[in-house]
């Protein structure tokens, strides 16, 4: 087993974590658990990146699109977060697998990648998967369903961002942006929002931060470790973990039609994966 996958497994593991935080403080609005994760990142990411003489601020070329990486990222985890609050655990997560989708969509326009016509049927399929969750699930409203698409296509924007700087700059940096940009977006609102955890809800607060600033470490140094179409694959072990954690902690359950269509979708975005990386072992041969 590579590197490469063995780091973005344990992003995985630690993300699975983080979601079953987030399910555990329904109370706290989704920004204001972003503007804690954002806090402690931001200490966290600024500790480690002077006690390693790296560079706080990373390369000058590259702080637009580092800027861009945050803002998107920021809005995207609002709203991912927002729907782990309100969703079935598995159901968000599966939103959120829309991601790759958006992330070779928006490639074409931003790295200039190309997308082949078998591509297209599996990103509709993915689609057509999601349609079919929101439609038979009626814990999921077509807000709901709105907001967890929106935030896959931030997310997708996000990862385009980190392609542009992925070979020049160190993943602590990347990591750092993320934090820098949010953190005055979400405090903002907090400042007018505020809603005051209480006992064990600030150990999970704590947690949460600590949780997703290893997962994003991991995750990244996973993307410069490896192929994109490798690596990227392990993350739908993410379901797994999310059904799980769903059933036995939440008690959530789901009918056959929402299987079907959580399958669709992950059939939809791993065929697209084994079709990028076939297609890539055809040119280097």
């Amino acid at each position: 087993m590579s590197r490469g996958v063995l780091l973005m497994a344990l992003a995985i593991s630690l993300f699975a974590v983080m979601n079953l935080t987030v399910k555990l403080l329904p109370n706290i609005p989704a920004v204001e658990l972003v503007f804690f994760r954002s806090l402690i990142s931001l200490l966290i990411s600024w500790v480690t990146l002077k006690s390693k003489s790296i560079p706080v601020l990373g390369k000058t070329e590259n702080r637009k699109f580092l800027l861009l990486r945050g803002l998107c990222g920021a809005l995207a985890l609002v709203m991912y977060f927002y729907t782990l609050q309100v969703m079935p655990l598995a159901s968000a997560v599966t939103f959120m697998f829309l991601a790759p989708v958006f992330t070779a969509i928006l490639g074409t326009i931003i790295i200039k990648e190309n997308v082949a016509p078998w591509q297209w049927l599996f990103f509709g399929m993915a689609f057509c998967g999601i349609l079919i969750i929101q439609g038979v699930d009626e814990r999921i409203t077509l807000h709901q369903a709105a907001l967890g698409v929106g935030g896959a296509l931030l997310s997708g924007l996000a990862y385009n961002f980190i392609k542009k700087v992925n070979t020049s700059e160190h993943p602590l940096v990347i990591v750092f942006y993320f934090p820098l940009v949010t953190l005055p977006l979400t405090g903002a609102y907090v400042a007018f929002h505020w809603v005051q955890p209480q006992g064990i809800e600030w150990a999970y607060l704590l947690l949460l931060g600590v949780l997703t600033q290893f997962a994003q470490y991991f995750m990244t140094m996973a993307y410069q470790a490896d192929e994109i179409s490798k690596v990227a694959s392990v993350q739908y072990l993410g379901i797994i973990f999310a059904l799980g954690i769903g059933y036995f902690v939440f008690g959530e359950t789901f009918d056959r039609m929402t299987y079907v269509g959580m399958s669709v979708v992950l059939l939809g975005v791993l065929l697209n994966l084994w079709y990028k990386r076939r297609t890539v072992v055809k040119v280097l041969k």
